[in-house]
């Protein structure tokens, strides 16, 4: 099968390659397990994470990608709740202990990270770990849903928003411009406030519905009851700060935050920025759980995502395009016939 394999931990600068294509065997599934015929993969910052080293891979070479769409190809034994050609989702979590905080245990294994990922034309999964796509979407649209999405409506769980409630966004790419489509649905009455550097997805955001944008270090007019903020730098997290109402929370929506800024966290003032009982939350991983309630959620509003699709062999360009890139939306490799 074609896979687009990492080898080595690097720097990623603007004409990087660091995923090589190559020819690996394809996988067998074990007992319990459902090999997939990859369609699609999102790409998604995480990726980044690990070429460079900040969420390291346990061994290499590996092939990373974790927002998969395919069709069952093969079963393994004893596998009972899918058929062959059934189209299913794989998101971060390849599998874990089962139990409600799945997510923090060390038994927690990443897709992509841990075991390979979907950057590839096949890969296997347990099927307790993997997801029935609802039928209105494309191929590419369901990608971003099972890590963008999900995790987005993860973190807005963990941001204990009430209807009516003032929302803050900061960064504005795969998973926050879900957040704003899911947020408006189900809290009708609540403001969503945007912060980006570029005005470019400053006015996407305003397309979307967002109720006002302003750049990173803009102040919303009132203050916000909740910020979610799913940048890799710090600068963000310092202004969502001065953002919030007094008794608001900070959901911190990264697996892991890049060195460039960290300096900015010296500024930081007490009493202005985290006194009067604000909080900070971070989002840890995913539980199937999250995926599993999300998926039929955004079929009912319909949550789309907009997406801009790359064929398997040019992930490194769509990687590089995340990085140094305007990201409006998702970006997504079709790889096995995927639309």
């Amino acid at each position: 099968m074609r896979a687009m394999l990492l080898r080595q931990i690097e720097a990623f600068g603007e004409n990087s390659e660091p995923l090589r294509l190559v020819d690996l065997p394809i996988p067998v599934p074990g007992r319990g397990e459902l090999l997939i015929r990859v369609a699609a993969c999102g790409v998604c910052h995480t990726e980044l994470d690990e070429i460079e080293g900040r969420a390291r891979p346990p061994r290499l070479p590996l092939v990373l990608g974790h927002e998969i769409v395919g069709r069952v190809a093969e079963m393994g034994e004893a596998v009972r709740g899918f058929r062959h050609g059934q189209r299913v989702g794989v998101g971060w979590i390849h599998h874990s202990t089962g139990a409600e905080d799945e997510n923090l245990s060390p038994e927690f294994v990443a897709t992509g990270r841990d075991v390979d990922g979907g950057y590839a034309e096949f890969m296997t999964v347990p099927e307790d770990y993997a997801y029935p796509i609802p039928e209105l979407f494309s191929d590419a649209e369901a990608a971003p849903l099972l890590c963008a999405g999900a995790i987005g409506y993860r973190a807005l769980n963990l941001a204990h928003l009430k209807d009516g409630d003032r929302l803050g966004l900061t960064g504005f790419g795969g998973s926050a411009h879900l957040v704003l489509k899911l947020a408006r649905h189900l809290y009708p009455n609540s403001e969503v406030f945007v912060f980006a550097r570029d005005p470019e997805i400053r006015d996407f955001a305003l397309e979307l519905g967002a109720s006002w944008a302003g750049d990173t270090r803009e102040r919303a007019p009132e203050r916000l009851h909740a910020v979610i903020d799913t940048t890799p730098a710090w600068l963000p997290v310092l202004e969502a700060l001065r953002n919030l109402r007094p008794g608001g929370r900070l959901v911190i929506n990264a697996i892991r935050k890049e060195d460039t800024d960290c300096g900015e966290l010296a500024s930081l003032v007490y009493h202005e920025q985290l006194w009067m009982e604000r909080e900070i939350k971070s989002v840890a991983n995913i539980t199937h759980y999250d995926i599993a309630a999300f998926l039929p959620i955004a079929a009912q509003v319909p949550i789309r995502p907009q997406v801009e699709t790359y064929p398997l062999e040019e992930a490194n360009t769509a990687l590089a395009d995340l990085r140094y890139g305007s990201v409006r939306g998702a970006k997504v490799l079709l790889i096995g016939g995927g639309v």
